[in-house]
């Protein structure tokens, strides 16, 4: 008996970006195994994925049990899927099966940042590789910040969600938390996200404990 085909839901027509099918996926990570896993993160595993076409991509199976969910899920669809700069790491699809929900990007052949940082890495970035990579970052939240149609709040700037490419330039990614606002808009959000440590100490603190 056929396998009754997923319901399209009304958000997966607005967006651009390719859909690829689980089994599309499925083969490209041969079965999702542990040899192509990249790395884990909140939002789930990511895997390194070859496509048909010799393509290098990498997938990211979001957990749709974690507290990011499938709001944070859609929340990326719906930006990273309109978003274009260099300095930003490219979306290229998405899949959706069951609850099984799944992100491809460009795949960044040297990691994250993080891993240069924390991971005793071999070789080490010198001034200028540090100084270009902050350039990067600079650049690309100059253009959520001015460069598109709507004004696009990351809010989760940290090492392991900048990633570089073969060329050792910054991307930043992982848009799972961001906030979409119009131009000219006075952002409204009433609770602190983000990961501690990377947050100004102030910022959590005035959340606790607000002015009066």
């Amino acid at each position: 008996m056929k396998e009754e085909e997923d319901e399209i839901e009304d958000w997966e027509l607005e967006y651009w970006p390719h859909s690829y099918s689980y089994e599309e996926l499925s083969e490209a990570t041969n079965g999702f195994s542990k040899d192509e896993l990249l790395g884990t993160g909140g939002f789930g595993k990511v895997y390194k994925a070859t496509l048909p076409n010799n393509t290098v991509v990498a997938v990211k199976c979001v957990n749709h049990d974690s507290k990011q969910g499938l709001r944070e899920f859609m929340a990326e669809i719906s930006s990273m899927g309109r978003l274009q700069h260099k300095n930003l790491v490219q979306m290229r699809g998405w899949c959706q099966k069951g609850n099984k929900l799944m992100l491809v990007y460009d795949y960044m052949p040297n990691g994250s940042l993080n891993r240069w940082i924390f991971d005793k890495p071999k070789t080490f970035l010198g001034w200028d590789d540090w100084r270009k990579i902050l350039a990067d970052v600079a650049e690309g939240l100059n253009y959520l910040y001015h460069g598109w149609d709507q004004v696009v709040i990351h809010r989760d700037i940290k090492s392991s969600n900048i990633l570089l490419g073969s060329d050792m330039r910054g991307r930043l990614g992982d848009f799972g938390l961001a906030k979409l606002y119009t131009q000219g808009e006075v952002p409204n959000t009433t609770r602190v996200v983000g990961t501690l440590g990377y947050l100004a100490p102030e910022q959590k603190y005035t959340e606790i404990c607000p002015k009066r």
